[in-house]
């Protein structure tokens, strides 16, 4: 059993949001609302009970929407004696029929669904009844958006409707008295186009916080955590490179110092040039100590006729571990494990902090398989972070930019982006191809930031790679037949990887990069486009 260091949020508990996730499809989506309006959000599991809340002295509950019926057998409840604790509390869709159901009201089927758009019309502050403080000085007549079928007929008592559209009679509820607020439509989607005032008129207005959650104040409570969970003991960490694992390696400096051991395992799966460049920043700019631990040969032998993807991923991730642990259990007082998980490793693979309730997506993020005898708490700073998060972190705590920024790159490496058996052939392929699609597309996202200011502008490009498939295909260079692979170019726009659609990047930008391919990189004679989004895809390949 691991155990993890106390969280940035842990020292500013009474200014923190819990959303209590219903297996919501927005549930990410409303903690990082409510995070961009600078109060710290977290999600746990709708049936946390009421005591495990209190014990964490939220200053407000949302309850997040869900595809289930209140009805249903199976259906996720909440502890109903969370609305006794004395904590405002916002409901969304299923959040609102929920608490409605819970305290005495009832659920029904709409004659029709409602799904998308709606024009809503506000009935709060007419025929005696107060002003609602949730919709504030928003328009009476507003379009929201709706995804629902069931919807509250009957409201609680105590409660009042505040806001109706043409197929739900309740399109909202409040309790005031008791700061109980509820929609049936989604204010955390763009849209609803007051969505985000209300947001705000609930969190200011009604809950009465302060916008204070800043890069600056995670930095300064994420030290504190880190210096107060490890004391005078040392912390190992496996350091990749990239800006996950950097910002843990850079706040674990800051808390630390020389208490801290970075391990970088060279698995020969890396982009080109980026074992040497990986070794240059963290031994000139962090006062850390490195260790640098060359796996090339091994793991090319291991990998040879593997083509099953989850079998390169367990088998990169096992002989990472045995040799990260091999170097580890020769360091003395080594009591802490740091790690750069972030929130979307732990919903992708099982969601292990969040109630287990998400489908397993990718395997390389599950527990750590500690050796017979070996034991170290967990130290993840990041674990309730966005990849944008993070990065802003970066940028505060004074990364370079080419780390902070530096693209996304998967734990098993280049071997997800082969299509099939992995061999030094194939890996020469993919790095150089990779190499031309980053530097254009690079200097393509430095345009549009010189033109607009904006790091991830519209039709910028959030993750970029190139993809090599287990296929030949026929081509004509300088008159003659070719028999050559294909470079496939995946390139989405996103904000935190939950979701990405495909980058409309220029033409000009996709022509260069084929051309350069094809005349640069022996063994390749076509580019094709992924223009997939996630969902149905996944960002990487397999």
């Amino acid at each position: 059993m691991t155990t993890s260091a106390t969280s940035a949020s842990s020292n500013k508990a009474t200014e923190t949001v819990l959303v209590l996730d219903f297996g919501a499809q927005y549930g990410q989506l409303i903690a990082r609302r409510v995070r961009d309006l600078k109060v710290y959000s977290e999600i746990v599991p709708c049936d946390t009970p009421a005591d495990e809340i209190a014990a964490k002295k939220p200053a407000a509950l949302i309850l997040s929407g869900g595809p289930a019926s209140v009805y249903a057998e199976d259906a996720p409840s909440v502890d109903p004696a969370v609305f006794e604790l004395g904590i405002p509390v916002l409901g969304f869709c299923y959040g609102q029929q929920i608490m409605a159901t819970t305290l005495g009201g009832t659920v029904a089927h709409t004659e029709k669904g409602e799904y998308g758009p709606a024009p809503l019309t506000r009935c709060d502050g007419i025929n005696g009844k107060a002003a609602s403080k949730l919709f504030g000085d928003t328009p009476a007549e507003q379009t929201v958006w709706m995804s629902h079928r069931d919807a509250v007929s009957e409201v609680p008592e105590g409660f009042v409707v505040t806001s109706t559209t043409d197929v739900c009679p309740v399109a909202s509820m409040e309790c005031a008295e008791r700061k109980l607020y509820a929609t049936q439509f989604h204010p955390e989607v763009k849209h609803t186009e007051c969505g985000n005032q209300m947001l705000a008129n609930f969190l200011f207005n009604i809950c009465g916080l302060q916008p204070s959650w800043t890069m600056d104040s995670i930095i300064e409570d994420s030290i504190a955590a880190i210096r107060e969970q490890v004391g005078d003991n040392r912390v190992i960490l496996g350091l990749s490179g990239g800006v996950d694992s950097s910002v843990v390696a850079a706040l674990c400096s800051k808390a630390i110092g020389k208490q801290l051991v970075c391990v970088f395992v060279n698995h020969g799966l890396l982009r080109k040039n980026e074992p040497e460049e990986v070794e240059e920043v963290f031994t000139k700019q962090f006062d850390v100590d490195f260790i640098h631990v060359h796996a090339e040969e091994r793991y090319a032998k291991l990998l040879d006729g593997v083509t099953d993807p989850e079998q390169k991923r367990k088998i990169i991730g096992t002989q990472f571990w045995e040799e990260f642990f091999s170097v580890a259990q020769d360091l003395d007082g080594v009591k802490f494990l740091a790690q750069g998980t972030i929130y979307p490793d732990i919903i992708e693979s099982g969601a292990r902090k969040t109630g287990g309730k998400a489908s397993t997506i990718k395997s390389h993020h599950n527990l750590i398989p500690f050796p017979e005898g070996v034991h170290f708490d967990l130290i993840e700073p990041l674990d309730h972070f966005f990849k944008d998060e993070v990065r802003a972190l970066g940028t505060a705590l004074g990364l370079p930019d080419h780390i902070v920024h530096r693209q996304p790159f998967p734990g098993p490496g280049l071997a997800i982006r082969i299509i099939g058996g992995v061999s030094p052939e194939k890996l020469e392929i993919l790095k150089n191809a990779d190499a031309i699609v980053r530097e254009e597309l690079d200097a393509y996202n430095q345009r549009l930031y010189e033109e607009t200011g904006e790091r991830n502008s519209e039709h910028s490009c959030w993750q970029y790679f190139a993809v090599l498939p287990d296929i030949k295909s026929v081509g004509v260079m300088g008159d003659e037949r070719t028999y050559q692979r294909p470079i496939i170019l995946r390139a989405v726009e996103s904000s935190d990887a939950m979701t990405a659609d495909w980058a409309k990047l220029p033409y000009d930008v996709l022509a260069k990069i084929s051309s350069r391919i094809v005349a640069e990189v022996p063994g390749a004679n076509r580019v094709c486009y992924d223009i997939t989004s996630k969902p149905p895809a996944t960002i990487e390949w397999e």
